[in-house]
């Protein structure tokens, strides 16, 4: 090697860019492609939907509306991550309950993609996971929440998407958080 020369000190590829990836505006990586409904990527320059911001700080009930919305309009993907910003900023007490929901409106996700396996799965574990904390907190509906009518609804869903084997319309199918 002569002097100057420092081939072979790194391992990548002249060709190649050394992070290409898209970042926001913190620099941390994240996929700036467009996403539908379910957040499923779309090709850069489609128009996909608005992405739901991370990050968001909640009241419980603030929290609570805005996943019943994003559920009502088809958008089980967003409101898996309205739930996962009450998860990550909430009270250490409350963070398996958002956890159960998150994993709740994930399962929707997957069961409106047509996911026969992952979809129902996720459902009964969302299920579990709340129906555990309501047993585990003495508290069944916090903050106006149906945990009860939710697991059962879940649990409904699982074995229609199993039985038929097609998505679902997660608008149609969305559950409602308040009984």
């Amino acid at each position: 090697m002569g002097a100057g020369d420092n081939r072979g000190m790194d391992s990548t590829p002249a060709n190649r860019q050394v992070d290409a990836r898209d970042r926001d505006g913190e620099g941390r990586a994240r996929n700036a492609r467009p996403r539908d409904g379910l957040g499923r990527p779309l090709p850069y320059g489609t128009d996909g939907v608005e992405r739901q911001p991370e990050g968001v700080v909640r009241a419980p009930a603030a929290t609570v509306a805005e996943a019943q919305r994003l559920l009502a309009a088809g958008k089980p993907f967003h409101a898996h991550e309205v739930f996962e910003d009450a998860w990550k900023s909430g009270p250490e007490e409350e963070r398996e309950l958002w956890r159960g929901l998150a994993q709740l409106a994930v399962g929707l996700t997957h069961a409106a993609r047509g996911n026969r396996a992952g979809g129902p799965r996720l459902l009964r574990r969302g299920a579990g996971a709340v129906e555990a904390w309501a047993a585990s907190s003495g508290r069944p509906r916090p903050h106006g929440l149906d945990l009860a009518g939710l697991a059962g609804w879940a649990r409904a869903l699982a074995r229609d998407a199993e039985r038929d084997g097609s998505a679902v319309d997660a608008a149609v199918r969305a559950p409602r958080l308040r009984g």
